[in-house]
């Protein structure tokens, strides 16, 4: 019979009678073989269910998933993984003798019914062993650990994800708290550094940020011990090793803050002690200046600092359009002065009120008033006008300070008007200098009645023409965006002193530029813009912003680039006449504002906001 002609059943019977001519120590081997190659094929194909680190939700791009480990605490009882390696290795050997001794006679086994038992029973324990322990030790301790997280570290953190993967999160690295400048306290005497300037002359920057952060020389000394940039260029090394000890803060965060402006040493030797703590470099801001804007009859160019993109362009379409007029805009002065309100406490309200009364007496007026300019060679005490809650009185203190802003100036002088209130009523007590009803730094009604700063109205009248050929729209269209959004839509939202467009938006630009508080934009962004259309049928627009606080002199307005800003509109320093400067730059502001109160409003009217901001706030797609 040829091969071809041979069935499936008769190939598997010639099959079987080869392997029955096999020796039984060939056959065993193959057996013996085969179940360890099988045990480790089981022992190795687990799914391990941790995600890859940098991993999310949505796929991961690295190629090399590794996972996260979560030590266990040292405090915690630690496995006794070499039990289990000695295990492993005895009932492998075990095994492997067994089936030697097996196979060597294995005739005489078979036929011994009890020793066969004793075999099989051996063999049985070795392959559940195999089955279910054997590979244990070669599992990475870290893994099992963080697949375990103890219930006692509260450091170890799950995140869970589908109710079927979990995240092992590193834990947050926590720095402790950091000296602190001596701002204020009650020590009369300042702390001292245990190092001179002369020890640092020969150390190297990263030798001396690594005494910072080993906290053996305090971060606020470093410009007592260095000179000023060198103190900068330290306090990024220290920072720059603070950061990187970080697990979820970039260490290179620093790398793009520049540190290096033009005339660096007397740059940052103008900062310290004026205008920042802790300094480690500077933000460039984009300053773009808009203009010509006739204000006053004179002609005034105003630098604006900011990143958003077309609110330079808008404000100087309102420059255009307004100064196309016969009149320009026009800009009165209505009060000046900044404030103060102490918290007073007295022993009852009847005293209180005894207080209140006797402020409001004018000859007791004068002594306060006296007082108070003993403190100051420019500011003048305008007012002192008390109110009365229980036994609190809040004494809002009204000063003339020249060309400065004003708050030291007349935190100053509230502390000397205290202290004659003080001979007057001996159970006063001063609870805060600054009660709120200043009001500094937050919307208030009492800045929006009363004015703090500079109180300024400002007009315009724009021919119909121009409205139509620069605005795009109509001198109806806008005065009804006017009194439907910001009058109507302010009151529907409870404004207090935000019946305008975006006032704070031109504010704020030019507070940067100009080194004013940006914070003081709050309340200096107060404004009512008011739109009609007049019997000829042009646009009368105004501005009325009651608390314009700006200064020409101090603060951020020392430091070049903001001195180069009042340059450009000619109020740098203090005017010829007191408050002169100060006055001028808070009419530039509030006209401004108008400018860009015309520009937003015209871009509502006539559809066009969105188009704008697409041509001017948004850069086009990199090819």
């Amino acid at each position: 019979m040829t091969s071809d002609m041979l069935t499936m059943g008769m190939r598997l019977d010639a099959l079987i009678s080869k392997a029955e001519a096999l020796p039984s120590t060939v056959v065993y081997g193959i057996l013996l073989l085969t179940s360890v190659a099988f045990s480790f094929i089981i022992l190795n194909s687990g799914n391990p269910t941790t995600i890859p680190e940098n991993s999310s939700r949505t796929g991961y791009k690295n190629p090399i998933p590794t996972k996260q480990k979560i030590a266990r605490s040292p405090n915690e009882p630690q496995p006794k993984w070499h039990i289990l390696t000695l295990l492993n290795c005895a009932m492998v050997v075990g095994f492997l003798a067994s089936v030697g001794k097996f196979a060597s006679d294995a005739t005489c086994y078979l036929n011994d019914t009890s020793t066969m038992l004793v075999f099989l029973i051996f063999w049985s324990v070795c392959l559940c062993y195999f089955f279910g322990f054997l590979g244990i030790s070669f599992v990475d301790p870290d893994d099992m650990i963080a697949d375990s997280p103890s219930e006692t570290n509260p450091q170890h953190i799950v995140k869970k994800i589908d109710n079927s993967r979990v995240i092992k999160a590193t834990p947050k690295s926590i720095h402790p708290p950091a000296s602190s400048t001596p701002v204020c306290g009650t020590s009369s005497k300042p702390t001292q550094s245990k190092f001179s300037p002369k020890d640092f002359d020969l150390l190297p920057d990263a030798e001396i940020a690594e005494l910072v952060i080993s906290n053996q020389v305090k971060d606020h000394q470093l410009e007592k011990l260095l000179n000023a940039t060198r103190a900068v260029m330290v306090r990024r090394l220290v920072f720059h090793g603070k950061l990187k000890s970080l697990n979820n803060a970039n260490p290179q965060a620093l790398a793009n803050l520049p540190s290096h402006p033009p005339e660096c040493s007397a740059w940052y030797d103008r900062i310290h002690g004026a205008n920042c703590e802790i300094v480690t470099g500077y933000i460039p801001i984009p300053v773009g200046i808009v203009g010509p804007l006739t204000l006053n009859n004179e002609t005034v160019y105003i630098p604006m600092c900011t990143t958003e993109g077309c609110l330079v362009a808008s404000t100087n379409r309102g420059c255009k359009a307004i100064s196309s007029g016969k009149m320009g805009a026009v800009s009165t002065l209505l009060r000046d002065g900044i404030t103060r309100a102490p918290c007073l406490r007295f022993s009852s309200a009847q005293r209180a009120a005894q207080a209140a009364l006797w402020v409001e007496e004018p000859e007791n007026f004068l002594q306060l008033k006296h007082a108070f300019e003993s403190t100051t060679s420019f500011g003048k005490l305008i007012s002192a006008n008390p109110t009365v809650a229980g036994r609190n009185v809040y004494l809002r203190l009204k000063c003339f300070s020249g060309d400065a802003m004003g708050m030291n100036m007349v935190s100053k002088g509230s502390l000397a008007v205290v202290d004659t209130l003080k001979t007057v009523f001996d159970d006063m007590a001063l609870i805060a200098l600054s009660g709120n009803m200043c009001t500094d730094k937050k919307a208030a009604a009492t800045n929006w009645i009363e004015g703090r700063g500079k109180s300024v109205v400002v007009e315009t009248i724009i021919s119909k023409e121009v409205v139509q050929s620069t605005l795009k729209t109509t001198v109806e269209a806008i005065c009804k965006v006017n009194v439907n959004k910001n009058l109507i839509g302010s009151a529907m939202a409870g404004a207090i002193g935000g019946f305008n467009a975006h006032a704070s938006n031109i504010v704020t630009a030019i507070f940067l530029a100009t080194g004013q508080d940006p914070a003081q934009n709050v309340e200096s962004s107060n404004c009512i813009t008011l739109m009609e259309e007049t019997p000829e049928g042009d646009l009368w627009m105004s501005c009325t912003m009651p608390s314009i606080e700006v200064g020409t002199v101090g603060g951020g307005t020392s430091l070049p680039a903001q001195s180069a800003c009042l340059d450009v509109i000619g109020v740098r320093g203090g005017g010829e006449k007191a408050g002169e400067n100060a006055q001028k730059l808070a009419h530039v502001v509030a006209a401004a504002t108008m400018a860009g109160e015309l520009s937003l409003l015209a871009a509502l009217a006539a559809n066009t906001l969105v188009q704008a901001h697409m041509q001017h706030n948004r850069k086009p797609a990199t090819k």
